[in-house]
């Protein structure tokens, strides 16, 4: 098996991954590994700029995918559209849709930016990757699920593992 090709345009590609450190710095993920608090003023900041960088990225070259950016960033241009508003993330989801379609991202990436967006529309999610923690005690819980028997196998469709074990990893997490 080959090394993947070298991006298309790695000035890019460096951007998007400078941009999801800042991203994951400001949710509290510091590049050695460790957690501290996120800070919520510093993320409405980032995201709002990281969401206008990646509107003029994909003005002028399209969707970031794996040819253009490479998969590392490509997953950037992803995160970069999950922490954007709704609007944008609505149009991102187009794009990546199309992305995907022509193997240029992941069809996991498309479930949740699709979830995302059903959740912030207040509607029932798909493949069950969101939760949210509404202050009652209970901490995180799964944001309401489309036709919840079949979930597993529409999780399996796009690369994600059960339901079960997602939700384990979450709560191990936070």
């Amino acid at each position: 098996m080959s090394a993947p090709a070298p991006p298309q345009h790695p000035g890019v590609a460096d951007e998007l991954l400078r941009r999801l450190a800042n991203d994951q710095y400001a949710r509290g993920v510091r590049a050695d590994g460790s957690i501290a608090s996120p800070d919520f003023p510093l993320m409405r900041t980032v995201d709002a700029d990281n969401s206008a960088a990646l509107q003029r990225i994909i003005d002028e070259h399209g969707w970031p995918g794996h040819s253009l950016v490479g998969e590392q960033a490509a997953h950037a241009a992803w995160l970069i559209a999950q922490h954007g508003e709704l609007d944008f993330q609505l149009c991102a989801l187009g794009l990546l849709r199309e992305a995907v379609d022509c193997g240029e991202a992941t069809a996991a990436q498309l479930a949740y930016l699709t979830d995302r967006c059903l959740m912030r529309q207040e509607l029932p999610q798909v493949y069950g990757t969101q939760y949210r923690d509404i202050g009652d005690g209970r901490g995180l819980q799964l944001w309401d699920v489309a036709d919840p028997e079949t979930l597993d196998a529409r999780r399996a469709e796009v690369g994600l593992g059960p339901q079960a074990e997602y939700e384990a990893a979450i709560r191990s997490t936070y």
